[in-house]
């Protein structure tokens, strides 16, 4: 955090913050990290006033950031976190207890550090990819973007990396997203496809599961494994180099690649454990967290 944000009374910060900058801090909160490209991808048409912003709110000590350096020379892209005052006003924002210095420093260190990193960033790559798509393109929209962590509460049953809701062509469907960076056995990634088939059972929504998978070959070895089992739910494939809102995703019941809004969805039922429904109506619209 920059020396002179710490002696900055966080309440004097909050008239300099723009709708476009309280978008991102909202953002931070749900998905914890961002790169300096994504958050460009995301609210901003020039590189350089992206650069000159976050270094601002930085300065503000409302953002905060790390990198690395890279094995054969140079750095990493900053990696952009909430700062401290930005943690509070989210805090505030959501009725949370504000953080402490310490407890915000350490959970700034655990992130930094954490083995799962890359898996995060990863994941949040596919939603801001989804998410230029919208900004560039007004025929389609991405209504929805769930973190594991708001999925995993208002899903309860199922662990995704992502949920998301998309809209084209007058049809908006939902998938559940398994971010995989080859770093697991095949069983134990088709193994995940149960808490799916238990939420289907339940009432839940049956949306496709989507596994954004590194190479060809680890997705035509798991297409293999899927088209033996044959699931339950709706599952396409893809890979990390292909554009998610393009005809990229493969079916375990086709042959042909196509695109999300030709993929099977269904809602599911009014019942207390699907969140679709609020009020006994079907409740597609309000519920996301993506900055306009």
């Amino acid at each position: 955090m920059a020396p002179s944000a710490s002696a900055t009374h966080p309440l004097a910060l909050y008239h300099r913050l723009t709708p476009r900058d309280r978008d991102l801090l909202a953002l931070l909160d749900e998905h914890s990290v961002l790169t300096t490209d994504q958050v460009h991808r995301l609210h901003y048409r020039a590189l350089r006033t992206c650069q000159i912003r976050l270094r601002e709110l930085h300065q503000l000590g409302l953002l905060d950031r790390f990198r690395f350096a890279r094995l054969y020379g140079g750095s990493e892209p900053w990696h952009w976190v909430l700062g401290l005052h930005g943690a509070r006003f989210m805090a505030g924002a959501t009725g949370r207890p504000a953080p402490t210095v310490r407890a915000h420093r350490d959970q700034v260190n655990r992130l930094a550090a954490s083995p799962r990193l890359p898996h995060m960033l990863a994941t949040n790559e596919f939603f801001v990819r989804l998410a230029f798509t919208a900004r560039i393109d007004q025929r389609v929209r991405l209504d929805r973007w769930w973190s594991e962590r708001t999925a995993t509460t208002r899903f309860m049953r199922i662990r995704p990396d992502g949920h998301g809701l998309w809209t084209e062509r007058g049809r908006t469907v939902g998938w559940f997203l398994e971010t995989d960076r080859g770093t697991e056995p095949l069983t134990r990634v088709i193994g995940k496809l149960e808490a799916y088939e238990r939420l289907v059972a339940s009432g839940g929504p049956r949306y496709p599961v989507l596994f954004w998978l590194p190479g060809a070959e680890r997705e035509s070895h798991l297409q293999q494994e899927l088209r033996r089992r044959l699931p339950e739910v709706p599952v396409a494939t893809a890979t990390h180099q292909m554009d998610p809102a393009g005809a990229v995703w493969l079916p375990v019941d086709g042959w042909q690649r196509i695109s999300l809004p030709d993929l099977p969805s269904e809602h599911g039922r009014n019942v207390a454990e699907n969140p679709n429904w609020v009020g006994g109506q079907l409740d597609l619209s309000g519920q996301d967290d993506l900055a306009a």
